[in-house]
């Protein structure tokens, strides 16, 4: 069990300006005792042979390649539209530029 103490968590939530009843300070005692011993024990883990990584999984790209192919001809996607104007989509004026 870890050396933590009702007065160490006190100071933390004093510190952190937490107003804790009693009843919260008794709980919060026992949990971070728990997660203080826990953090012991994997700092207490031989890791000399492992060396230092980002991640625990190399990363791999699961997209497929970008590879270019032959798209809907402009005419048939611009007849689909609401609007066109010279061959291209018409929206709405959003920004009142020239």
């Amino acid at each position: 069990m870890s050396d933590l103490t009702r007065a160490d968590v006190e100071h933390v939530a004093r510190l952190a300006r937490l107003a804790l009843s009693v009843a919260e300070i008794e709980e919060f005692t026992a949990q971070l005792g728990v997660i203080l011993d826990h953090a012991a024990d994997v700092a207490a883990l031989d890791t000399t042979d492992i060396p230092p990584t980002a991640r625990p999984v190399p990363l791999v790209n699961v997209f497929r390649r970008d590879e270019p192919h032959a798209s809907l001809p402009r005419d048939e996607v611009l007849a689909m539209a609401p609007e066109a104007e010279d061959g291209r989509f018409r929206v709405p004026r959003i920004l009142d530029a020239p």
